[in-house]
Parts: structure tokens; sequence; C-alpha cells
């Protein structure tokens, strides 16, 4: 069945092209979550309109996401960790605490966005890169900061 791709699917193609597929998988999965339309006579002349439609969704996408990566950048986490002799830290910040941070300030960021390398270990501030979309990477600086030694707990 040839179908008419409404958004980009990394294993078929880009938007408005004409694409050959299996029946069910056009039927049961492209047209019924709107990713396609069947390649009629009618549809192929409003390839135009489809590609009008996906630059416009694309635009107000990436303005929402320039919007979070401003806000983000101008946000500051403070994460207060539990320190023994000669300031060496218990533990770790992890991207679930930066998570957890970041919910606190009111921000929904997945896990798998937050791109630190490894664990933070040690005390300082921390510039930790944020994937927003694809091309856009927003910079949040984490402080790590002394909560008190295991001996004040005890």
């Amino acid at each position: 069945m040839k179908v008419i791709l409404k958004d980009d699917i990394d294993t078929l193609g880009q938007v408005g092209e004409i694409v050959e597929v299996k029946d069910g998988y056009a039927r049961n999965f492209l047209i019924p979550r709107n990713l396609a339309i069947p390649a009629t006579k009618g549809n192929v002349k409003s390839i135009d309109e489809i590609h009008h439609q996906k630059t416009v969704r694309d635009n107000k996408k990436k303005k929402e996401a320039e919007k979070l990566r401003d806000a983000i950048e101008k946000t500051s986490c403070t994460a207060e960790v539990l320190v023994g002799e000669e300031d060496r830290v218990f533990g770790s910040v992890t991207t679930y605490n930066i998570v957890d941070m970041l919910k606190e300030k009111g921000f929904d960021i997945d896990r798998h966005n937050v791109l630190l390398e490894e664990p933070i270990k040690s005390l300082g501030v921390y510039t930790v890169p944020i994937k927003i979309e694809k091309d856009l990477i927003a910079n949040l600086k984490v402080w790590v900061v002394k909560k008190g030694s295991a001996e004040e707990e005890e």
C-alpha cells in the first residue's frame, strides 16, 4: 500500500514522501496514529499543505523548547550531600537527583535527557548539559555543597 508520510519516521522517510509499506502496517499503525495518509490522487495534491502543517508544528515546538532552555539556564540547583573527613562525599549526585531537583523547580525532564557523563562525587559547582530537543541543549548549574559531616549526624 502506498502512503504519504505526515511526520518524519526514521525507518521510512521524511514528511510528504510517498512510500510503499505493507497493508497491515499502514492500516494498523501509521494511519491510526496520524503518521500517514493513503496515497490517493486527492491526497497527493495536498502534499504542500502537509509540508506547511509540519513546518508550523516544528516552529511552535522549537519556540517552546527555546523557552524551556532559557528557563533552565537561568535556574541553578543545590545538592546537599553528606561529607566525611577531608570533604569526601558519601555517595554521589546522579541524574536521578538532578531530575528530582528540577521537578522541585517545576521542570519535567526525563532522566535520559540529563547528559551527565558520570555521577558527581566531589563538592563544587558543575555545569550539567540537558538535552531539550535533538539539537538544543541547556546548561544547568549544579552546586554540590556540604550538608554535614558523618560525625555530626551520629
